[in-house]
């Protein structure tokens, strides 16, 4: 099993920078993408951004430019950097990871238990 632990949300003002974190632990042997995803009041959920173990990155095109995800493997742990932020971008933010986990090497997706980012206009 693996544990999601988020943190960084909170009230910002359009125009201004969030920095979330998300560290993995757990019985793992790897973790291959981890993302994050959004969601807002009845809406589905969405991807943001994602980074691959070698670093390779996707982001969704409503937060190009603005948005930065990285990750330092040797803690297991994701961030998402959240520039010029905008009252759309209020929603419930996800972290995801896929991992691969003792003692089996079962490959499987785990999520976080999101974190509230709210942007006041």
């Amino acid at each position: 099993q693996v544990q999601l632990v988020e943190s960084g949300g909170g009230l910002v003002q359009a125009g201004g920078s969030l920095r979330l974190s998300c560290a993995a632990s757990g019985n793992i042997f790897s973790i291959n993408v981890m993302g994050w995803y959004r969601q807002a009041p009845g809406k589905q959920r969405e991807l943001v951004a994602a980074i691959t173990k070698t670093g390779s990155t996707n982001y969704a095109d409503s937060v190009k430019g603005r948005f930065a995800i990285s990750r330092d493997n040797a803690k297991n742990t994701v961030y998402l950097q959240m520039n010029s932020l905008k009252p759309e971008d209020t929603s419930v933010y996800y972290c995801n990871v896929e991992s691969t986990t003792y003692p089996l090497l079962t490959l499987r997706e785990y999520w976080g238990q999101g974190t509230q980012v709210t942007v006041s206009s």
